[in-house]
């Protein structure tokens, strides 16, 4: 499918695979909305674009900032394309970790991120088409030592996405959810330890990882080819999540719970 004149919208714009598919969503002829807390460094996303872009920076956790940025998004050209890519990492044993850091994680990773696309969905809906992309990771398939927090966000995540593309499925609007497994990114460097500091270290194998725009290159052609779970992994992290990959005979036994109608028989039992 041909992406030229669509809006795309990416929250956590600012580095890693949101730049990433920031410019490679350009290069394809969309244009872009840049979502993230720093603005210097969107504006910094932006000039690397060639293609009409807009900046909104807002914290994902503030509501009232978030409801301005949809209102924005909308009234300049509407949202074909929406990334839930926000996010932050962790590394810390369960046993050490304190329960802000539970709390502050599945806030961003997941809370945030479902608000977002809440807030988004009315417009959404009443276009009746488009693409909600739900940025998981492998440790959304298989839980990860070291990582309790993130594991329960990105599981959550993948289900709520997975919910809503059942809701949606009598529509044009479609749902992915991307399961990226190592990348090159600041996503280790970033990660909150066991009292909520960041780690300020990288691991080896996220650095020899898949380059940011090779990731959102198999991203965004996986999403034209209308892919509904995405894996962006090699190695046994590419093993795992296909060993616990859903299978499309499920996701369509689902949809056609909704288009039998199961929708509206619950709401009547309600």
């Amino acid at each position: 499918m041909s992406f030229e004149g669509k809006t795309a919208w990416i929250t956590g714009a600012s580095s890693g695979i949101g730049a990433a598919l920031a410019r490679e969503w350009a290069s394809r002829g969309a244009r872009i909305i840049l979502s993230g807390r720093d603005e210097t460094r969107l504006a910094d996303v932006a000039d690397s674009i060639a293609t009409e872009t807009l900046v909104l920076p807002f914290d994902v956790r503030d509501d009232d900032a978030m409801q301005s940025a949809t209102e924005k998004a909308i009234a300049w050209h509407g949202v074909d394309i929406f990334v839930a890519n926000a996010g932050i990492s962790q590394r810390s044993a369960a046993v050490d970790t304190d329960i802000k850091v539970y709390r502050d994680i599945i806030d961003i990773d997941l809370t945030a991120q479902i608000a977002a696309t809440q807030a988004l969905l009315p417009h959404v809906t009443e276009r009746g088409s488009g693409h909600l992309l739900f940025i998981s990771s492998i440790a959304g398939k298989v839980g990860v030592p070291m990582r309790t927090a993130y594991c329960a966000a990105k599981f959550g995540l993948a289900g709520y996405a997975d919910a809503l593309r059942a809701e949606l499925s009598q529509s044009d609007v479609q749902v992915h959810v991307i399961y990226p497994g190592s990348v090159a990114t600041d996503v280790s460097r970033n990660a909150l330890t066991a009292t909520g500091t960041k780690r300020g270290r990288s691991d080896k194998v996220i650095d020899g990882g898949i380059p940011p725009a090779e990731a959102a290159g198999r991203i965004i052609d996986a999403v034209a080819a209308g892919q509904r779970e995405v894996i962006v992994a090699e190695g046994m992290e590419q093993v795992m999540g296909e060993a616990r990959r859903t299978p499309d005979q499920l996701f369509d036994q689902v949809a056609a719970m909704v288009a039998s109608g199961y929708m509206e028989k619950m709401k009547a039992d309600g």
